[in-house]
Protein backbone atom coordinates (compact mmCIF):
# COMPACT_ATOMS: atom_id res chain seq x y z
CA UNK A 1 0.00 0.00 0.00
CA UNK A 2 1.64 3.39 -1.06
CA UNK A 3 1.07 6.88 -0.06
CA UNK A 4 0.04 8.66 -3.44
CA UNK A 5 0.56 12.09 -3.75
CA UNK A 6 -2.04 14.27 -5.79
CA UNK A 7 -1.44 17.67 -7.20
CA UNK A 8 -5.12 18.44 -8.61
CA UNK A 9 -8.36 16.26 -8.91
CA UNK A 10 -7.19 12.61 -9.87
CA UNK A 11 -10.06 9.96 -9.31
CA UNK A 12 -9.52 8.42 -6.05
CA UNK A 13 -11.91 6.08 -6.70
CA UNK A 14 -8.70 4.36 -9.01
CA UNK A 15 -6.24 4.78 -5.94
CA UNK A 16 -8.48 3.16 -3.29
CA UNK A 17 -9.48 -0.10 -5.70
CA UNK A 18 -5.52 -0.28 -6.55
CA UNK A 19 -4.88 -0.54 -2.95
CA UNK A 20 -3.35 2.82 -2.13
CA UNK A 21 -3.84 5.86 -0.76
CA UNK A 22 -4.37 8.96 -2.37
CA UNK A 23 -3.32 12.64 -0.54
CA UNK A 24 -3.69 15.79 -1.95
CA UNK A 25 -1.10 17.82 -1.47
CA UNK A 26 -2.75 21.00 -2.05
CA UNK A 27 -4.62 20.13 1.36
CA UNK A 28 -1.17 20.92 3.28
CA UNK A 29 -0.25 24.68 1.92
CA UNK A 30 -2.72 27.18 3.41
CA UNK A 31 -1.15 26.22 7.12
CA UNK A 32 2.22 25.41 6.29
CA UNK A 33 4.02 28.52 7.17
CA UNK A 34 6.17 28.49 4.91
CA UNK A 35 7.34 31.07 1.95
CA UNK A 36 8.54 29.19 -1.07
CA UNK A 37 11.96 29.71 -2.41
CA UNK A 38 10.52 30.25 -5.61
CA UNK A 39 7.74 30.40 -7.39
CA UNK A 40 4.48 31.09 -9.78
CA UNK A 41 1.68 30.02 -8.24
CA UNK A 42 2.16 29.69 -4.48
CA UNK A 43 0.15 26.04 -4.26
CA UNK A 44 2.06 24.40 -6.63
CA UNK A 45 5.71 25.80 -5.21
CA UNK A 46 4.68 25.25 -2.11
CA UNK A 47 3.68 21.49 -2.12
CA UNK A 48 7.18 21.09 -4.33
CA UNK A 49 9.20 22.41 -0.84
CA UNK A 50 7.18 20.41 1.50
CA UNK A 51 7.52 17.51 -0.64
CA UNK A 52 11.44 18.35 -0.74
CA UNK A 53 11.47 19.09 2.26
CA UNK A 54 10.30 15.68 3.72
CA UNK A 55 7.14 17.88 5.36
CA UNK A 56 4.89 16.15 3.00
CA UNK A 57 5.81 11.92 2.48
CA UNK A 58 4.82 9.81 0.01
CA UNK A 59 5.95 6.66 -1.85
CA UNK A 60 4.66 7.95 -5.36
CA UNK A 61 2.79 11.33 -7.07
CA UNK A 62 0.76 11.60 -9.72
CA UNK A 63 1.11 15.24 -11.26
CA UNK A 64 -2.09 16.58 -13.24
CA UNK A 65 0.05 18.09 -16.15
CA UNK A 66 -2.81 19.15 -18.78
CA UNK A 67 -6.37 20.11 -18.37
CA UNK A 68 -6.84 21.91 -14.95
CA UNK A 69 -3.27 23.35 -13.32
CA UNK A 70 -0.78 24.34 -15.67
CA UNK A 71 1.81 25.68 -12.99
CA UNK A 72 2.32 21.78 -11.56
CA UNK A 73 4.36 19.95 -14.42
CA UNK A 74 7.41 21.95 -13.74
CA UNK A 75 7.43 21.76 -9.73
CA UNK A 76 6.19 17.68 -10.22
CA UNK A 77 9.50 17.35 -12.22
CA UNK A 78 11.87 18.67 -9.61
CA UNK A 79 10.07 16.18 -7.36
CA UNK A 80 10.65 13.23 -9.56
CA UNK A 81 13.89 14.66 -9.74
CA UNK A 82 14.43 14.09 -6.04
CA UNK A 83 13.99 10.22 -6.60
CA UNK A 84 9.53 10.03 -6.05
CA UNK A 85 8.11 7.77 -8.63
CA UNK A 86 6.03 9.72 -10.58
CA UNK A 87 3.29 9.56 -13.14
CA UNK A 88 1.40 12.54 -15.24
CA UNK A 89 -2.10 12.58 -15.88
CA UNK A 90 -3.69 14.41 -18.54
CA UNK A 91 -7.44 15.58 -18.94
CA UNK A 92 -8.88 15.74 -22.51
CA UNK A 93 -10.14 19.29 -23.62
CA UNK A 94 -12.71 18.20 -25.63
CA UNK A 95 -14.44 15.81 -22.83
CA UNK A 96 -13.75 12.67 -24.59
CA UNK A 97 -14.36 9.59 -22.74
CA UNK A 98 -12.17 7.89 -24.78
CA UNK A 99 -9.10 9.57 -23.91
CA UNK A 100 -10.15 9.67 -20.40
CA UNK A 101 -10.31 5.81 -20.43
CA UNK A 102 -6.70 5.69 -21.63
CA UNK A 103 -5.43 8.08 -19.09
CA UNK A 104 -6.97 6.10 -16.26
CA UNK A 105 -5.62 2.91 -18.07
CA UNK A 106 -2.02 4.76 -17.59
CA UNK A 107 -2.77 5.40 -14.71
CA UNK A 108 -3.99 1.70 -13.30
CA UNK A 109 -0.99 0.78 -14.45
CA UNK A 110 1.36 3.11 -12.64
CA UNK A 111 -0.41 2.59 -9.41
CA UNK A 112 0.23 -1.31 -9.57
CA UNK A 113 -2.19 -2.60 -12.90
CA UNK A 114 -5.05 -4.26 -10.33
CA UNK A 115 -8.39 -2.69 -9.27
CA UNK A 116 -10.48 -4.08 -6.53
CA UNK A 117 -14.11 -2.57 -8.47
CA UNK A 118 -15.78 -2.78 -4.95
CA UNK A 119 -14.05 0.22 -3.76
CA UNK A 120 -16.14 2.38 -6.60
CA UNK A 121 -19.16 1.74 -4.53
CA UNK A 122 -18.01 2.35 -1.31
CA UNK A 123 -16.29 5.90 -2.73
CA UNK A 124 -20.02 6.75 -4.55
CA UNK A 125 -21.84 6.32 -1.53
CA UNK A 126 -19.36 8.74 0.50
CA UNK A 127 -19.34 11.20 -2.45
CA UNK A 128 -23.60 10.82 -2.10
CA UNK A 129 -23.19 11.57 1.44
CA UNK A 130 -20.79 14.43 1.09
CA UNK A 131 -23.82 15.66 -1.53
CA UNK A 132 -25.41 15.92 0.59
CA UNK A 133 -23.85 18.14 3.10
CA UNK A 134 -23.52 20.22 0.27
CA UNK A 135 -27.61 20.04 -0.24
CA UNK A 136 -28.08 20.97 3.40
CA UNK A 137 -25.37 23.96 3.31
CA UNK A 138 -27.51 25.42 0.27
CA UNK A 139 -30.99 24.49 2.44
CA UNK A 140 -28.94 26.68 5.30
CA UNK A 141 -29.14 24.03 7.70
CA UNK A 142 -24.69 23.98 7.86
CA UNK A 143 -22.67 27.02 7.65
CA UNK A 144 -19.76 27.19 4.59
CA UNK A 145 -17.13 26.59 6.87
CA UNK A 146 -18.32 23.38 7.70
CA UNK A 147 -19.31 22.29 4.39
CA UNK A 148 -16.46 23.03 2.61
CA UNK A 149 -14.23 21.02 4.70
CA UNK A 150 -16.23 18.31 3.81
CA UNK A 151 -16.22 18.98 0.09
CA UNK A 152 -12.50 20.27 -0.37
CA UNK A 153 -11.48 16.58 1.48
CA UNK A 154 -13.37 15.34 -1.24
CA UNK A 155 -10.56 15.26 -3.47
CA UNK A 156 -8.63 12.35 -1.34
CA UNK A 157 -11.64 12.01 0.89
CA UNK A 158 -9.44 12.20 4.17
CA UNK A 159 -6.72 10.12 3.14
CA UNK A 160 -9.39 7.20 4.45
CA UNK A 161 -12.42 6.17 3.47
CA UNK A 162 -13.26 5.30 7.42
CA UNK A 163 -12.13 9.46 8.20
CA UNK A 164 -13.85 10.86 5.15
CA UNK A 165 -17.24 9.30 6.84
CA UNK A 166 -16.75 10.24 10.11
CA UNK A 167 -15.95 14.09 9.29
CA UNK A 168 -19.66 13.76 7.50
CA UNK A 169 -20.83 12.64 10.22
CA UNK A 170 -20.03 14.73 12.85
CA UNK A 171 -21.22 18.10 10.56
CA UNK A 172 -23.47 19.51 12.96
CA UNK A 173 -26.89 20.42 11.79
CA UNK A 174 -27.90 24.26 12.73
CA UNK A 175 -30.30 26.77 11.17
CA UNK A 176 -28.12 29.29 8.98
CA UNK A 177 -29.02 33.07 9.49
CA UNK A 178 -27.58 35.01 6.11
CA UNK A 179 -28.02 38.05 4.80
CA UNK A 180 -26.64 37.02 0.84
CA UNK A 181 -26.02 33.66 -1.08
CA UNK A 182 -23.15 33.50 -2.54
CA UNK A 183 -20.92 31.26 -5.39
CA UNK A 184 -17.38 30.86 -4.77
CA UNK A 185 -16.02 30.38 -8.42
CA UNK A 186 -12.19 29.30 -9.45
CA UNK A 187 -9.30 27.93 -7.23
CA UNK A 188 -10.18 27.06 -3.41
CA UNK A 189 -9.06 29.93 -1.61
CA UNK A 190 -5.51 29.53 -0.48
CA UNK A 191 -6.55 31.82 2.74
CA UNK A 192 -7.62 30.04 5.66
CA UNK A 193 -10.61 30.55 7.28
CA UNK A 194 -11.70 32.29 4.45
CA UNK A 195 -15.59 31.09 4.36
CA UNK A 196 -15.29 31.43 8.25
CA UNK A 197 -14.60 35.19 7.32
CA UNK A 198 -17.46 35.14 5.07
CA UNK A 199 -20.02 34.01 7.30
CA UNK A 200 -18.90 36.50 10.31
CA UNK A 201 -20.11 38.89 7.38
CA UNK A 202 -23.27 37.15 6.80
CA UNK A 203 -22.39 36.09 3.86
CA UNK A 204 -23.60 32.32 2.91
CA UNK A 205 -21.67 30.52 0.65
CA UNK A 206 -23.99 28.56 -1.02
CA UNK A 207 -21.53 26.93 -4.15
CA UNK A 208 -18.05 26.16 -4.10
CA UNK A 209 -16.95 25.66 -7.59
CA UNK A 210 -14.32 23.58 -7.83
CA UNK A 211 -14.81 21.25 -4.19
CA UNK A 212 -18.28 20.59 -6.15
CA UNK A 213 -16.27 19.00 -9.32
CA UNK A 214 -14.71 16.89 -6.63
CA UNK A 215 -18.16 15.30 -5.23
CA UNK A 216 -20.00 15.57 -8.80
CA UNK A 217 -17.42 13.30 -10.76
CA UNK A 218 -17.87 9.58 -9.59
CA UNK A 219 -18.86 6.02 -11.19
CA UNK A 220 -18.87 2.45 -10.34
CA UNK A 221 -17.33 1.15 -13.20
CA UNK A 222 -14.17 2.28 -14.60
CA UNK A 223 -15.88 2.92 -17.64
CA UNK A 224 -18.39 5.42 -15.99
CA UNK A 225 -15.64 6.88 -14.16
CA UNK A 226 -13.70 7.70 -17.11
CA UNK A 227 -17.32 8.68 -19.14
CA UNK A 228 -17.94 11.07 -15.91
CA UNK A 229 -13.90 12.50 -15.11
CA UNK A 230 -13.89 13.73 -18.33
CA UNK A 231 -16.62 16.33 -18.16
CA UNK A 232 -14.46 17.85 -15.45
CA UNK A 233 -15.24 21.55 -15.76
CA UNK A 234 -11.83 23.24 -15.14
CA UNK A 235 -10.42 20.47 -17.91
CA UNK A 236 -13.04 21.55 -20.35
CA UNK A 237 -13.79 24.66 -22.87
CA UNK A 238 -14.48 27.89 -20.96
CA UNK A 239 -18.29 27.82 -23.09
CA UNK A 240 -18.83 24.42 -21.61
CA UNK A 241 -18.01 25.49 -18.04
CA UNK A 242 -20.29 28.72 -18.30
CA UNK A 243 -23.29 26.63 -18.99
CA UNK A 244 -22.80 24.05 -15.62
CA UNK A 245 -22.82 27.46 -13.97
CA UNK A 246 -25.09 29.05 -15.19
CA UNK A 247 -27.57 26.04 -13.99
CA UNK A 248 -25.67 25.59 -10.52
CA UNK A 249 -25.83 29.57 -9.88
CA UNK A 250 -29.76 29.38 -10.33
CA UNK A 251 -30.49 25.84 -9.06
CA UNK A 252 -29.26 27.14 -5.74
CA UNK A 253 -30.17 30.68 -6.01
CA UNK A 254 -27.42 32.82 -5.50
CA UNK A 255 -27.52 36.35 -5.45
CA UNK A 256 -23.82 37.61 -5.82
CA UNK A 257 -20.52 35.93 -6.49
CA UNK A 258 -16.64 35.87 -5.86
CA UNK A 259 -14.41 34.45 -8.27
CA UNK A 260 -11.36 33.54 -6.30
CA UNK A 261 -7.57 33.02 -8.31
CA UNK A 262 -4.30 33.05 -7.54
CA UNK A 263 -1.77 35.88 -9.14
CA UNK A 264 0.22 33.66 -11.31
CA UNK A 265 -2.53 30.85 -12.40
CA UNK A 266 -3.88 30.30 -15.73
CA UNK A 267 -7.43 30.59 -14.68
CA UNK A 268 -6.64 34.26 -14.19
CA UNK A 269 -7.10 34.76 -17.46
CA UNK A 270 -10.52 33.06 -17.91
CA UNK A 271 -11.89 36.25 -15.04
CA UNK A 272 -12.96 38.62 -17.39
CA UNK A 273 -14.49 36.04 -19.60
CA UNK A 274 -16.58 34.62 -16.90
CA UNK A 275 -17.24 37.99 -15.26
CA UNK A 276 -19.09 39.30 -18.68
CA UNK A 277 -21.08 35.73 -19.31
CA UNK A 278 -22.25 35.78 -15.41
CA UNK A 279 -22.78 39.46 -15.49
CA UNK A 280 -24.55 39.36 -18.23
CA UNK A 281 -27.00 36.97 -16.03
CA UNK A 282 -27.55 39.90 -13.28
CA UNK A 283 -25.08 38.82 -10.77
CA UNK A 284 -22.97 41.03 -9.06
CA UNK A 285 -19.28 39.79 -9.55
CA UNK A 286 -16.14 40.75 -6.99
CA UNK A 287 -12.56 39.33 -7.99
CA UNK A 288 -10.36 37.76 -5.30
CA UNK A 289 -6.83 37.08 -6.43
CA UNK A 290 -4.48 35.82 -4.04
CA UNK A 291 -0.73 35.21 -3.95
CA UNK A 292 0.73 33.18 -0.56
CA UNK A 293 -1.23 31.73 2.16
CA UNK A 294 -2.51 33.94 4.88
CA UNK A 295 -5.73 34.68 6.92
CA UNK A 296 -7.74 37.02 4.69
CA UNK A 297 -6.09 40.35 4.42
CA UNK A 298 -7.34 43.41 5.45
CA UNK A 299 -7.54 44.91 2.17
CA UNK A 300 -9.66 41.75 1.18
CA UNK A 301 -11.40 41.84 3.89
CA UNK A 302 -12.50 45.60 3.11
CA UNK A 303 -13.43 45.14 -0.31
CA UNK A 304 -15.55 42.09 0.59
CA UNK A 305 -17.38 44.52 3.29
CA UNK A 306 -17.56 46.91 0.07
CA UNK A 307 -18.95 43.96 -1.81
CA UNK A 308 -21.49 43.50 0.89
CA UNK A 309 -22.84 46.76 0.75
CA UNK A 310 -23.18 47.03 -3.01
CA UNK A 311 -25.47 44.07 -2.65
CA UNK A 312 -27.50 45.89 -0.11
CA UNK A 313 -28.04 48.66 -2.37
CA UNK A 314 -29.39 46.71 -5.50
Amino acid sequence: MAIVGITALVPPEIVYASGNIPVDINNFVPRSGVVPRDKLCAWTALWRDLTLMGRIKLDKLVVVAGGDCNNALVDGEKIELSGVDTHYFTYPFDGSAKIMRHEIDKLVEFLGGELDESVFNRVTELKSAATAVDSERVSMHINSQDAFEIMVSGSDLAGSLEDYRKMIDSVVKKRVDCDFRLALLGTPPIYDGFHEFLDSLGLHIVYDEMPYEFLRLRGDTVKSISESYADYSFARNITHRIKLLKSELKQRGVEGIIHFHQFACHHKLEDPILREALCAEGYPFITIEADLPSKTPQQTRLRIEAFKERLGDL
